[in-house]
């Protein structure tokens, strides 16, 4: 394989950007139209013939023409006769599709507990304390044993902290209703989008990012993002995070090699750096710097460069900067802060040429064996050899069916989880009420059956007189009566005298 990656040429010479500098990272900048997808696709043609696979985000559609064969065509016919390209042939290459949402490619997902509480909370929006307790939601799923795969599992566990927060407060801190709720709402907002999809099992391999074909040319795997670009933003930047984070974690240390083990392309890379936090951002400078190590190259892809953070574009060897327009105050500023990042001999003035390049042509500055950062040349790309412009629907179903990967992330997992854990909980909890209030039933029951039992076998009193009482009770009536008619008749007697 080819260790050179010809980008194009410039007064003559081609400018040419060496495997070993591959993985210093790079950037692709520049106004709408003016050529930066397609300078985006001869640099992954170019990787994939040294053998290095490739993964991009593919935001219109039209970069998934890179599996199949370019066209004749009067501008490519141009630009070869201006660049010396002995081994050009138009051909497709190797290419694996990918979609969150499953409809153009192979499904991506990830779990709730790799993704991690500081990337998630980004997704969300959280506020610091409702990142708190994200946190402290992460750390109860890992105390009691719970696996956190999908949205499900986390919206149930956030409702069992929010039931049981005064049990948890004294290990997890104050665990407050709001706050739960607020985190709720949010995942419902998610759901909407569609994110439901990315979360779950099988999880995506970082390995099938990283494949060769049988003729060793790296395969290049695009992630269809029109979609996601337009619905939800805020997920797409969040997938090219967890897979940044996900490609530090897992690869390791490579050191400085001939070339790198793969190349990830960031298109819409403002997205990536668009109201993130400094605690965040701080990672992922971080990740940035560090990933090199591990042979991982990144070239974000972007209007300009000043969307991307000045720590992470200070990191950036290869820039490529296509035609900006000065229309607005704000323009010229940028294009004047632009033209100083390059280093100039003086034989061209960079502020004007950046306002004045064609569709195609661009300004490049790589780096040379040193590492050093090369004088800044206006360059014409060349031309990519495979088709500009997307593949058709039933080229990229049969592409999907002839995948090597085909059927290994179709069809969803749900496996015993954090959802079902307390579900299972609740269903015991309320078959334990259950029990215990037939219990009391019974035992209530049994008490009112003794009662009763007593109380029919404790002797009655009868009402009935016996033959004795009744004669002792005439006679006491009569004698009763005896004594009162003398005393009435003595009485009157005494009056009557």
């Amino acid at each position: 394989m080819s260790q050179q990656l010809i980008v194009g040429a410039g007064q003559g010479d081609l400018v040419v950007q060496l495997g070993r500098q591959s993985n210093r990272h790079g950037l692709i900048a520049g106004a709408t139209g003016t050529g930066k997808t397609v300078t985006l696709q001869v640099l992954a043609e170019g990787f994939s013939r040294m053998g290095v696979p490739v993964f991009a985000a593919d935001i219109k559609g039209d970069l998934s023409g890179i599996s199949q064969a370019g066209k004749p065509h009067k501008e490519i016919d141009r630009r070869l006769s201006e660049i010396p390209l002995p081994d050009y042939q138009q051909r497709g290459y190797p290419t694996l599709f990918w979609d969150i949402y499953g409809r153009k490619g192979h499904p991506v997902r990830t779990t709730i507990s790799e993704m991690g509480p500081l990337i998630l909370s980004n997704l969300l929006q959280l506020n610091d304390t409702q990142t708190g307790v994200l946190y402290a939601c992460f750390a109860v799923a890992d105390d009691q044993g719970m696996l956190l795969l999908d949205l499900k599992d986390l919206r149930a566990l956030l409702s069992w902290m929010a039931d049981n927060n005064k049990a948890l407060r004294s290990e997890y801190g104050n665990i407050t209703a709001a706050s739960v709720g607020a985190i709720q709402r949010r995942l419902l907002v998610l759901k909407e989008q569609g994110a439901e999809r990315f979360f779950g099992e099988p999880a995506l391999s970082i390995q099938d990012f990283m494949q060769r074909d049988f003729s060793g040319n790296g395969v290049i795997s695009l992630l269809s993002a029109d979609r996601l670009t337009r619905e939800a933003p805020q997920l797409y930047a969040t997938f090219l995070l967890w897979l940044l984070s996900e490609l530090f974690e897992e690869l390791p240390e490579a050191g400085d090699l001939e070339q790198p083990k793969l190349v990830l392309f960031f298109d819409e890379a403002h997205l990536l750096f668009k109201g993130m936090p400094k605690a965040l951002l701080d990672k992922i400078e971080q990740v940035v710097r560090l990933i090199r190590s591990k042979a991982v190259g990144v070239y974000f892809v972007t209007q300009s460069p000043l969307d991307i953070p000045e720590p992470v574009l200070g990191q950036l060897g290869l820039k490529i900067q296509h035609a900006l327009r000065a229309y607005t105050p704000r323009d010229q500023r940028a294009i004047k802060a632009i033209s100083q990042s390059f280093r100039s001999d003086g034989s061209i003035k960079i502020k004007d040429v950046i306002t004045q390049l064609g569709a195609g042509e661009a300004l490049v500055s790589c780096l040379d064996d040193r590492g050093i950062p090369g004088i800044a040349t206006a360059t014409l790309i060349r031309p990519p050899e495979s088709r500009i412009g997307p593949a058709t629907a039933q080229e990229r179903n049969t592409l999907r069916e002839r995948s090597p990967l085909k059927g290994r992330y179709e069809q969803k997992l749900d496996r015993r989880s954090a959802y079902e854990m307390l579900e299972e909980r609740a269903a015991g909890a309320a078959a334990d009420a259950r029990r215990e209030k037939a219990q009391q039933a019974r035992d209530k029951a049994a008490a009112k059956a003794r009662k009763k039992e007593t109380a029919r076998s404790r002797p009655r009193r009868s009402n009935r007189q016996g033959i004795g009482e009744a004669m002792m009770k005439s006679a006491a009536r009569s004698i009763g009566r005896s004594l009162g008619t003398k005393l009435m008749r003595g009485l009157l007697g005494s009056l009557l005298k």
